[in-house]
């Protein structure tokens, strides 16, 4: 017994090198893939409203702020305090300003690129968790081609950033078990989570402690963890105490709830119910949802592995605390994608040399091919004369082949399935992000460019401008460089009536149902007036 123990010891010395050469090439392919995927394009579209408006409003503001005045430890939103988040992420969207100018790249670049680092961070992930090379590849590519995930990673908002450091504090987490100097990594990137995402990042420590009260509990008793934990919480302490010693709490409490209402409001219009985020994990997770059920029931029957009870705890614990929260947004389940990666990765690994029938379940047969003829159709449409669009036709197109060629192969029990799927996917993906259609929210209600321009050349003295459409659009502030507020029609006529100079920007038929006595338009476009008072008759 103790010759094959030494035995096997001096194998696994000798092709421990190797082991390390190989994983290096992949994680340098993995994070190259992923570099790709998440900068192509990365400029080309407009801001997204809310998230992404308020962080490149409130970093310009850091940016622009004067030597010595501490702009960036007392972060401001339109000229007034901002503390609904620390600002570890408007840090780094402010320097990228000071060193390529303000614009929608420079705002993009620092989450693209911190998010990029999540791929190959996975594949450590799994590599301490399955031991099994090919089980960390393919979470890492399941991961790398979830569309919510490139696309939110693309963003300027705090999630991707935020789950990059969520895999560095699980990474040292799993190899805490073994070697308790990982503790210190669990704290720094803990209190670097809570930097970013403020007392929501205790959610996501809460699904460390869960996982380790289950695995090894042994560790939350150890000195070291909350040690290490204390002294990455530090920053953060200390940047709520400086915001506490400067604006006092009951400044702090008014103004975080009452951009939490209006982010209530406007977002989404009414409260979302408990299942929200369920509806949107099957709207979004094709085509890897087709694994769902084999993958669900093969994680609980392990649960009691670590593997297992990590993801089960990982999905579930956070899945239950968003969807008790009341504001729900879709980049809030960012989180939860690298788990769903790390168990359709491995069940895909230990399933991909076994032959059912000389065939894969026919769930998965039938699943591409609905898949396949949805974007077929997807692109015959786009390719009609009325509303042709040549790159969404192609999109659709690549779409339709690779789930074609999926179900074939699946259907002939050919394990080259998996490779086509995530290939095709990844070209998918490269193709939609390449186009002006992955971000398509700021055009669902107006055009926010041509608007923030007119105002902007227009250069109107008020500092405010008050407007008929019905919510906050940070985009638009951040482009005109002013505060457009929205009103009622009657609040409209009040600031008409009660200011010396105001500034209106109001559509035409809201322009005629005021009825002001007199106007004049400073400027106009696409349906939208700038009018302020002045000599002129409607």
């Amino acid at each position: 017994m103790q010759e094959g123990s030494y035995i096997w010891s001096r194998l696994e010395r000798q092709h421990h090198p190797v082991d390390k050469w190989i994983d290096g090439i992949w994680l340098i392919v993995l994070l190259l893939a992923a570099m790709l995927l998440f900068n192509i394009n990365l400029g080309g579209m407009p801001l997204k409203d809310w998230d992404e408006g308020i962080v490149a409003q409130v970093a310009k503001e850091i940016w622009s702020a004067p030597a010595g005045s501490l702009g960036w430890l007392y972060p401001t939103l339109g000229g007034e305090p901002y503390q609904n988040q620390p600002p570890l992420m408007h840090w780094l969207v402010a320097w990228a300003y000071a060193w390529g100018g303000v614009n929608e790249w420079t705002t993009r670049l620092p989450g693209a690129m911190v998010t990029a680092f999540s791929v190959p961070l996975l594949y450590c992930i799994a590599r301490e968790l399955f031991r099994l090379r090919w089980a960390a590849i393919y979470s890492a590519l399941i991961y790398l081609t979830m569309l919510p995930v490139v696309r939110h990673g693309r963003l300027a908002v705090v999630d991707g950033v935020t789950v990059t450091l969520l895999m560095i504090m699980m990474l040292c987490v799993l190899r805490s078990r073994r070697d308790l100097r990982y503790c210190l990594g669990i704290g720094i990137s803990f209190g670097l989570v809570c930097l970013t995402k403020g007392v929501l990042g205790v959610f996501l420590g809460v699904i460390a402690v869960v996982f380790l009260f289950w695995d090894t509990p042994r560790l939350l008793a150890s000195s070291y963890l909350w040690i290490g934990v204390f002294i990455g919480i530090l920053p953060t302490l200390g940047w709520y105490l400086a915001q506490f010693l400067r604006y006092g709490y009951t400044s702090q409490i008014e103004l975080g709830n009452q951009l939490l209402n209006q982010i209530n409001t406007v977002a989404h219009g009414q409260p979302q119910p408990p299942w929200y985020y369920l509806m949107e994990i099957l709207k979004s997770t094709w085509p890897w949802l087709i694994f769902f059920p084999q993958t669900l029931r093969f994680t609980w029957e392990n649960r009691n592995l670590s593997w297992a009870k990590l993801i089960i705890v990982w999905t579930g614990v956070y899945l239950l605390l968003i969807s008790l929260v009341n504001i729900k947004l879709p980049w809030y389940l960012f989180p939860i994608y690298p788990s769903f990666a790390l168990a359709f990765g491995f069940y895909i690994t230990q399933i991909e040399n076994v032959r059912l029938f000389s065939s894969y379940p026919r769930t998965w047969v039938t699943g591409f091919a609905i898949l396949a003829v949805v974007a077929s159709a997807g692109s015959i449409y786009f390719s009609l004369g009325s509303i042709g669009n040549t790159d969404l036709q192609i999109i659709f197109a690549a779409v339709a082949l690779t789930m074609t060629l999926a179900a074939i192969l699946a259907e002939r029990g050919d394990r080259q399935f998996l490779k086509i799927l995530v290939w095709g996917s990844y070209v998918s993906l490269f193709l939609l992000m390449k186009s002006n259609y992955w971000v398509w929210e700021p055009e669902q209600a107006y055009a926010v460019k041509p608007v923030a321009a007119m105002i902007a050349s227009a250069n109107p003295t008020a500092e405010k401008i008050y407007t008929s459409f019905p919510y906050h659009r940070s985009s638009l502030n951040f482009y005109s460089d002013r505060t457009i507020i929205p009103v009622s029609d009657r609040d409209l006529k009040y600031y008409w009536q009660s200011e010396q100079k105001p500034y209106l920007l109001v559509d035409t038929s809201t322009l005629d149902t005021l009825n002001l006595e007199s106007f004049q338009v400073v400027d106009q476009v696409a349906g939208w007036q700038l009018i302020t008072k002045g000599i002129g008759n409607k």
